[in-house]
C-alpha cells in the first residue's frame, strides 16, 4: 500500500467510479467524457466557443476582480511567493478570463463574443459533500453587449445543459442587483438595518456585516434568515433602466418557458456582478444545493468591440434576424427549439437593425438567415434568406427544422475545407 495519499479535499478520476473515505461516489473517467461532451454540444448549439486560462495566476488580479471583502480573498485562496511576484491558484476563472480578454486584445476580435469555459479551481475551506478544495467549474460569458437577451440566453443556457445531462427537479432564482452605485446605497441601507442585530448574528455574519454586508443575506443559519426575511429590498434601490432590464429579462424567460422565481435577497459572492443575477440549485444536494449560478460582468460592458467575423469560430447554420419585439420574443423561443433539433443558430442580442444583422450573418458565415417582421408573425411563414446568393423563399414555422436541417446539412457537403 501507498504511503502517500491524495490530499484531502481531493480526488482521483479513474476508469471505475469509486467512494472516497467521505462516503462520497466519484464518477468515472466515462462518466466524466460523457458531461463534457454533452455541455461542448450544447455549448456549439448556442455559437458559444473555449477558452482556457492557467491555473496558476496573479494574486493581485483574483483580488482585484473578486473583491477584497469577499471570503475567497480572506480566507479562502491557495496563495503563495515566489521572489517578487505573489501566485493563487485560481479560484474562480471569469477574473483570468478578463486577464486573457485584455492582455490578448479579443476586443479585436469584434462583435458579440460568447465564450465557454471548463477546467480546475481551487479553494482552502473544509471539505464536505458537493465542495472539494479542488473541484471542477463550467462557465459561460457574453461579452460586448448589456442587453437583456443576453442575460436571458446565459441562464436559459444553465437550464438547458442540466436538462440535457437528466437532472430534474432544479429551482431557478432571479434577482436584480443593479447597478454598482445603487448597490451602494443598498449596502448602506442594510447595515443600517442589520446593526442592531449584531448580538444575535454569528460570527462569520458580524464579520460579514463588517466587510460586506451582502453577504449576510446568504446565510444558512435559520434563525439568521427569519433576521434577513424583513431587510430591504434591493429591487427598492435599482434605477429605472435597471428594472426594466429586469422586467425584460423575466418576460424573455417567460417566453422561453423557463420557470423561475423571484427571490429579492438573492445575492452573489463576488463584486463584479451587476444588474440579472441567478442561481440554479437542486433539491437533491441538500445544504449545497447551488449547481450554477452568476450574473452580468460589469468589466466588460465598457468595451466596444467593432463587428469583424470571429477567427476560429465554428460557423452557425443559421442566422435568425427579428424585426421588433414580438419577432423578438418569437425568435427566442424558436431558437431554443432549433437548437434542441441539433442545429447551431446565431441570433442578434445587440437590437440591430436589418442590414446591420445581415451583416454579422456574413460575418459569421452562416448560409442562411432567417427573417422575422410582423408581416412573418401573421402569415406564420418566415423568410429564409440564403447568403450567397441572396435568395429568399419562405416556409411555414412548423416546417423550419425540416428545412434548415436538409439544407444545412447539403451546404456541409459542399463547402470546401480551408486552413485558417
Amino acid at each position: 500500500m501507498s504511503t502517500f495519499q491524495n490530499i484531502k479535499g481531493t480526488f482521483d478520476i479513474l476508469p471505475d467510479p469509486y467512494t472516497d473515505d467521505g462516503g462520497t461516489r466519484v464518477a468515472s473517467t466515462a462518466e466524466w467524457r460523457y458531461v463534457e461532451d454533452t455541455l461542448r454540444d450544447v455549448m456549439a448549439r448556442h455559437n458559444f466557443d473555449e477558452i482556457r486560462t492557467p491555473i496558476l495566476e496573479p494574486t493581485e488580479l483574483v483580488a482585484r476582480g473578486v473583491g477584497e471583502s469577499t471570503d475567497i480573498v480572506q480566507k479562502e485562496m491557495f496563495a503563495f511567493e515566489r521572489g517578487d511576484t505573489n501566485y493563487v491558484l485560481r479560484p474562480e476563472v471569469t477574473a483570468p478570463v478578463v486577464r486573457s480578454f485584455l492582455q490578448h486584445h479579443l476586443e479585436q476580435r469584434g462583435g458579440v463574443q460568447k465564450l465557454f469555459y471548463m477546467g480546475p479551481c481551487f479553494r482552502a475551506e473544509q471539505p464536505q459533500k458537493g465542495r472539494y478544495r479542488q473541484f471542477h467549474q463550467f462557465g459561460v460569458e457574453v461579452l460586448g453587449t448589456d442587453d437583456a437577451r443576453a442575460d436571458a440566453e446565459t441562464i436559459a443556457i444553465m437550464t438547458a445543459l442540466y436538462e440535457a445531462l437528466g437532472i430534474a427537479d432544479t429551482r431557478l432564482r432571479v434577482n436584480t442587483l443593479g447597478t454598482p452605485d445603487r448597490r451602494e446605497k443598498y449596502v448602506e441601507a442594510l447595515r443600517d438595518y442589520l446593526e442592531p442585530y449584531a448580538d444575535d448574528l454569528s460570527d462569520t455574519s458580524r464579520r460579514r456585516l463588517e466587510r460586506n454586508p451582502l453577504r449576510v443575506l446568504d446565510t444558512k443559519l435559520e434563525h439568521e434568515q427569519q433576521i434577513v426575511q424583513d431587510a430591504p429590498q434591493l429591487i427598492d434601490y435599482v434605477n429605472d433602466e435597471s428594472r426594466a432590464h429586469y422586467d425584460r429579462v423575466k418576460g424573455l424567460l417567460d417566453d422561453l418557458g423557463v420557470p423561475y422565481d423571484e427571490d429579492p435577497h438573492l445575492v452573489r459572492g463576488l463584486d463584479y456582478y451587476t444588474e440579472t443575477t441567478f442561481e440554479l440549485e437542486s433539491a437533491a444536494l441538500g445544504a449545497q444545493s447551488a449547481l450554477a449560478g452568476g450574473g452580468r460582468e460589469r468589466l466588460f460592458l465598457a468595451l466596444d468591440a467593432a463587428d469583424v467575423t470571429l477567427p476560429g469560430s465554428a460557423d452557425p447554420d443559421v442566422f435568425i434576424a427579428a424585426l421588433g419585439q414580438d419577432a423578438e420574443r418569437w425568435v427566442f423561443r424558436t431558437t431554443q427549439k432549433l437548437r434542441a433539433d441539433g442545429l447551431h443558430v446565431a441570433l442578434d442580442l445587440k437590437g440591430r437593425s436589418l442590414k446591420a444583422q445581415m451583416k454579422e450573418a456574413n460575418r459569421q458565415n452562416a448560409p442562411y438567415a432567417l427573417i422575422i417582421g410582423d408581416n412573418e408573425l401573421e402569415a406564420r411563414e418566415a423568410t429564409v434568406k440564403e447568403m450567397e446568393s441572396g435568395e429568399q423563399v419562405t416556409v411555414a414555422f412548423d416546417e423550419l427544422t425540416e428545412y434548415l436541417s436538409t439544407h444545412a446539412s447539403e451546404g456541409a457537403e459542399e463547402a470546401p475545407v480551408t486552413g485558417g
